[in-house]
């Protein structure tokens, strides 16, 4: 490496800028129309990458009790809507938790006192938009 270029990454690490990103706060919006209709009927459709596979694949095995909700689908719509979220799920994440809210990466970022889900303009832990105005582009950097 020439030495202008190593001294000038060694600059940008000690100036505390950020190298990237988190994983979780640029997230590939929702392309699948199918996934936006269904989904977004309810609540905003929640993009694939922040959940593994697995949790997906739990969700849609149990529309019937969709968070206390009945969302069945047809099977046509239903099975495109798995394919997608599967298809396009994160590369990590605790399969065995299905709520977003849940994932240990969530809980990091979240850390507020609880009133803070009680505010009219919240409500909602799975509420992104109340704080991150386009999370449904898939935007959730502060």
């Amino acid at each position: 490496m020439p030495r202008r270029l190593a001294a000038a990454t060694v600059l940008l690490l000690l100036s505390g800028a950020p190298a990237s990103a988190n994983e979780f706060e640029r997230v590939r919006p929702v392309t699948n129309d199918a996934t936006r209709k269904e989904c977004g009927e309810c609540h905003m459709a929640f993009q694939p990458g922040l959940l593994p596979a697995g949790s997906w694949t739990r969700i849609m095995d149990g529309l019937d009790d969709h968070f206390g909700e009945k969302a069945s689908l047809p099977p046509g719509p239903a099975a495109e809507i798995r394919a997608y979220l599967t298809g396009n799920a994160a590369g990590r994440g605790d399969p065995a938790l299905l709520r977003i809210t849940e994932q240990r990466w969530w809980l990091r970022e979240h850390g507020f006192r609880p009133e803070v889900w009680l505010r009219k303009d919240v409500l909602s832990k799975a509420n992104c938009e109340a704080c991150h105005r386009d999370a449904a582009r898939g935007l959730y950097d502060d």
